[in-house]
């Protein structure tokens, strides 16, 4: 399952990131967006979950989280039609 991650500030990093969801379960990936240009983060980031029902628990206990002074905004990703 793809799960958004948004709202991050600008200095999380994707370890930090990693480590927030690997306390629901495993991690297949963790990916925090950055400008091409800078290099800099973006604000939000992609976690995979294999595990459907690890994925539900992890967006329930970390959506609204604050993480470095900010509520991050956590929600299972829609896929693009």
């Amino acid at each position: 399952m793809k799960i958004l991650v948004r709202n991050l500030d600008r200095s999380v990093t994707e370890a930090e990131v990693l480590d927030l969801f690997k306390t629901y379960g495993k991690v297949d990936s963790c990916v925090v967006v950055k400008d091409a240009d800078t290099g800099k983060s973006k604000g939000f980031g992609f976690v995979e979950m294999s595990n459907p029902r690890e994925a539900v628990k992890a967006v329930k206990g970390l959506n609204t989280l604050k993480v470095k002074g900010a509520g991050i905004r956590v929600k299972i990703a829609e896929d693009k039609a």
